[in-house]
């Protein structure tokens, strides 16, 4: 019997975009993994302001990945609260699925900062990395595409300036975010 391979990919998916999409896309279709599950964070350990509500990130996500065949969200973060720590919820995966195989899907943005993460080394020994490439940043080994350079801090402003995102970030996404009216300026 074959152990499953599951990739794992944590974010704030504040909210999720097409950079997010085209992510676990690529590592279900020409990674080599047999699921992607999709983990909201709880809370910022780096204290990084999320202006959605994790049951709103949660809904978001299974409205973005939801088309993925093999992509799933955990709300795993939500039971273990306090700061999301990647390692933590590896170890508490880890516990619940003994005999799957983790990776850790990330971007090359992160590479530069690993130094700022809680045990690195243990992270990538736990769920070894498959890091994805990104537009405008070291093309990392193993990885032939690049996912172009969008982020959810520049959606969130252009959403509080009432600009147009199409095509940044899903359809049902965005009818989402419309619907609950997120991203708005409060003035």
């Amino acid at each position: 019997m074959t152990r499953a391979t599951v990739g794992v990919y944590g974010g704030s998916f504040d909210p999720p975009h097409m950079g997010h999409v085209l992510s676990v896309s690529w590592a279900l279709s020409a990674a080599g993994l047999d699921e992607v599950w999709a983990v909201p964070t709880w809370q910022h350990v780096f204290d990084k302001a999320i202006q959605a509500s994790f049951e709103q990130r949660v809904q978001m996500c299974e409205l973005a990945f939801g088309q993925c065949r093999g992509a799933s969200v955990l709300e795993i973060e939500r039971e273990l609260g306090g700061p999301s720590r990647s390692l933590d919820t590896l170890v508490a995966l880890r516990r619940r699925h003994p005999s799957v195989q983790f990776r850790l899907i990330v971007g090359a943005d992160i590479l530069p900062s690993t130094d700022r993460w809680h045990r690195w080394d243990e992270i990538a020994r736990q769920a070894p990395p498959l890091v994805i490439g990104r537009e405008g940043y070291p093309h990392p080994a193993g990885c032939p595409i690049s996912i172009p350079n969008v982020n959810s801090t520049e959606i969130r402003a252009a959403l509080a300036q009432g600009q147009d995102v199409a095509g940044l970030v899903p359809d049902r996404v965005l009818d989402f975010i419309r619907a609950e009216r997120l991203y708005r300026d409060p003035g």
